[in-house]
């Protein structure tokens, strides 16, 4: 089953390709930017290109099945650009499922219903650009016809994966503070493998 990877040298990009590159079920294909020096892929499955063009990304995603994107916000619209090009070559290409990383900034408010979290004091964060960005791709989502999952971790240090944390539909959970990358990376995982949370933000802590 072919891959479509992007944002596979992030932090958390680079931390599920070590864990899903041996899975031998998966044939992993990532677009990076520039050359990458430690991704556990060969050579003719790293696409050298950017994101915001549309001719970069649809190279990537030739023969796909699923599209996971690990893609940050990099301080403009590089997000939204690249999801906008992503979903117009997942349809053209009848791909049915998306998973890609948000923030726990876009789930749901759990006091102030209909407000997401960075739009009320639960969210510790001051500047609201990223989760704006977010906010945007959700509602892209939100409007397809797609089988789209949207990972929405809390404060994300770096760390290994314990593969012992929380997860909740549309909400953080309760009392949840962080997780880490490479736990973020596992549950990414697991949601390929599963689909359990398809259609829905999974929010994410410990």
């Amino acid at each position: 089953m072919k891959i479509a990877l992007f944002g596979a040298s992030g932090r958390v990009g680079q931390a599920f390709l070590k864990q899903a590159a041996a899975d031998e079920q998966f044939d992993i294909y990532a677009l990076v930017r520039s050359q990458p020096t430690e991704l556990p892929l060969p050579k003719d499955r790293i696409v050298m290109g950017n994101a915001r063009c549309r001719e970069d990304v649809k190279k990537v995603m030739k023969d796909a099945e699923i599209v996971i994107s690990c893609l940050g916000t990099d301080g403009d619209d590089t997000l939204s650009a690249a999801l906008t090009h992503i979903l117009d070559i997942m349809l053209e290409q009848h791909i049915k499922r998306l998973i890609t990383i948000g923030t726990a900034g876009i789930l749901d408010s759990r006091y102030e219903p209909g407000k997401y979290r960075f739009e009320t004091n639960e969210s510790k964060r001051k500047l609201t650009r990223a989760a704006k960005e977010h906010a945007k791709v959700y509602e892209m989502l939100k409007e397809s016809s797609l089988d789209w999952t949207i990972i929405c971790p809390t404060y994300l240090p770096d760390g290994t994966a314990t593969g012992v944390y929380r997860a909740e539909r549309d909400v953080l959970p309760e009392g949840g503070s962080s997780i880490t990358v490479g736990d973020t990376a596992d549950f990414l995982y697991r949601e390929l493998v599963t689909g359990e949370y398809v259609g829905y933000r999974a929010g994410l802590a410990y």
